[in-house]
């Protein structure tokens, strides 16, 4: 149960998005209580991404709003709500290769505070910042790795700097589209350790878009599940898993929580 009198960080009302003849969101209204990590499941097709493209500005929406702590942000663009404190995990893909994991993360703590790609000056200006670079590697278990080029870092270890530097970013709200893409079974606990440690600080709200259920179910204080562009549930997990409608549509009817 939510607290009504708590503003939402993020709230949709009748979200739309139309291409075409298509309606891939259709009429979508929800809340993100602040400091919580709520899901966003569905079958392929189910307007997941469209919906995170929507909330961060990617796409402008046909009808219905956004608001951010409650003021409309409907009609601002991706870089006005990255300075509002969004921060998406595939916008920042573009590491730099030739530069050692700490340096990746320094670099976007100065962006932060607005020293920007500031090579010429001597990097022991900036012991206090690459201290804080470190901290955030030791959070996102990449501490053992700080010396190492990104280029020669695995997927799932690449994985792992991409969510660093989203963090030293400072966003106030994480939008991460399925983070364990492409890794193996073997570093997908990593993954999930490292987003329990977020969510367990309780000063940043994630949003997160996953099709791992396992995982979904043990971080989610809430699951909203989107069918043919439509809002069908939106509750904790053990209501949506207990919800026939739910089964039917994402989990092929009868699916039982392992």
């Amino acid at each position: 149960m939510t607290d009504d009198s708590i503003t939402p960080i993020i709230e949709t009302r009748d979200l739309t998005i139309r291409f075409g003849g298509h309606i891939a969101v259709d009429h979508v209204s929800l809340q993100v209580q602040p400091f919580t990590l709520k899901s966003i499941i569905g079958p392929n097709g189910a307007g997941k991404t469209t919906f995170f493209n929507l909330l961060t500005g990617q796409y402008r929406a046909t009808g219905g709003a956004v608001f951010l702590k409650g003021r409309n942000i409907t009609r601002l663009g991706p870089a006005m709500r990255t300075r509002l404190g969004m921060g998406r995990s595939f916008q920042l893909t573009n590491i730099f290769p030739v530069l050692s994991v700490l340096e990746n993360v320094r670099i976007a703590i100065q962006s932060r505070e607005g020293f920007g790609l500031n090579f010429w000056r001597n990097y022991l200006h900036f012991s206090e910042t690459e201290d804080r670079a470190y901290a955030i590697l030791k959070n996102v278990l990449l501490d053992d790795k700080w010396a190492v080029a990104a280029s020669a870092l695995t997927h799932g270890e690449q994985r792992k700097l991409e969510l660093a530097i989203l963090i030293a970013l400072e966003p106030e709200i994480l939008f991460l589209d399925e983070p364990t893409a492409g890794m193996s079974q073997e570093e997908v606990p990593a993954i999930l350790e490292i987003l329990e440690n977020i969510k367990s600080a309780r000063d940043r709200t994630i949003l997160l878009v996953e099709h791992k259920m396992d995982m979904i179910m043990t971080l989610s204080d809430s699951i909203a599940v989107l069918q043919d562009g439509r809002l069908i549930a939106d509750g904790d997990p053990e209501t949506i898993h207990q919800s026939r409608e739910v089964q039917e549509a994402y989990l092929g009817g009868g699916a039982r929580r392992e």
